[in-house]
């Protein structure tokens, strides 16, 4: 049986709900070499922001027996290094490109997305289609409290990263009411929230007797965030039934995308699981087909708030 793919993010409509996760899979096309990048719904290249940063010291990384810890402090090129150096060759392999940005202060994301002003893909074409403003980062402006732990800042930063293209805002798990941030991030112009974030952790080297990441804490990822991030997206739909959401957290499998779809996303992105295999999105989403196929499902969207009471459902 054959089964629709398409889904609608806000404004934006993808071919399959499948995509990677921000910092997962590269600043530009290294997946390429694993399987096609124009088979999935979209390629988010790990967050950029106006100018280069080095990034926290090493050791950056630890896996533990719930995922990932991670430190890796956002290292990247800067906006213009990236449109020179990675999109043209995620262009060439037929990708759909959301940008991620970050800031240090409010300036910080209206630079960036001014850099990316202009470089949005044609209908239907690839490249640049959507700026995910991942506002899970310390706020200088405001004793480094992290923008997504404030409604005004968030809302601040959204409203500040205009450039023409579709908004999403990466929210943090690590509030007391993420629909307090998502509300503020939609009334700033956001057409969709990604939910969610890394949690914050830490680990301990018992040899050294210190953290064991050389940025001390870290953010948690993988199968153990995987049921916050199901219950952000299902309070988020409930709470905002127009909404695009898109879930991400531990989505290691097609039934772990089925159960983001169900709670409210529209779409969902792989991101740790791409550690250990590389072809993961590409797995997740056959498995996802095959699942909707097995229980006759005309179309993917159909999954979308199935989970929700009736007044929520997409």
């Amino acid at each position: 049986m054959s089964v629709r793919t398409a889904v609608t993010v806000g404004s934006l409509t993808l071919p399959t709900p499948v995509m990677t996760a921000s910092g997962t899979a590269g600043h530009g096309a290294e997946l390429e070499a694993y399987a096609r990048l124009a088979d999935l719904g979209a390629v988010v290249v790990k967050s950029l922001s106006a100018d280069p940063w080095p990034g926290n010291p090493a050791p950056r990384l630890v896996e533990l027996p719930g995922g990932m810890l991670n430190s890796v402090g956002l290292q990247g090129p800067g906006v213009e290094a990236w449109l020179a150096d990675d999109l043209p060759a995620l262009v060439a392999a037929g990708a759909r490109v959301v940008v991620s940005i970050w800031g240090r202060t409010v300036d910080d994301y209206a630079r960036a997305a001014g850099l990316l002003a202009g470089v949005g893909a044609a209908p239907g074409r690839p490249g640049v289609v959507a700026l995910e403003v991942n506002v899970s980062c310390p706020n200088v402006e405001d004793r480094s409290r992290m923008f997504a732990h404030s409604p005004t800042a968030t809302a601040e930063a959204v409203s500040a990263a205009q450039c023409g293209l579709p908004r999403w805002a990466k929210l943090s798990p690590n509030v007391a009411d993420v629909r307090e941030i998502a509300g503020a991030a939609l009334a700033a112009g956001a057409e969709a929230v990604t939910l969610v974030n890394t949690l914050l952790g830490l680990a301990i080297d018992l040899d050294r007797r210190r953290p064991a990441l050389g940025g001390g804490g870290g953010g948690l990822s993988g199968p153990a965030v995987h049921p916050v991030a199901v219950r952000a997206v299902y309070e988020c739909r409930e709470a905002f039934p127009e909404a695009g959401i898109v879930g991400v957290g531990g989505v290691a499998s097609g039934t772990d995308a089925v159960e983001l779809l169900m709670a409210g996303a529209d779409a969902v992105q792989v991101g740790t699981a791409t550690f250990r295999d590389p072809r993961a999105p590409w797995r997740v989403q056959r498995q996802l087909e095959r699942w909707c196929a097995r229980r006759r499902l005309s179309s993917v969207a159909e999954l979308t708030g199935a989970a929700q009471p009736a007044g929520a459902r997409r």
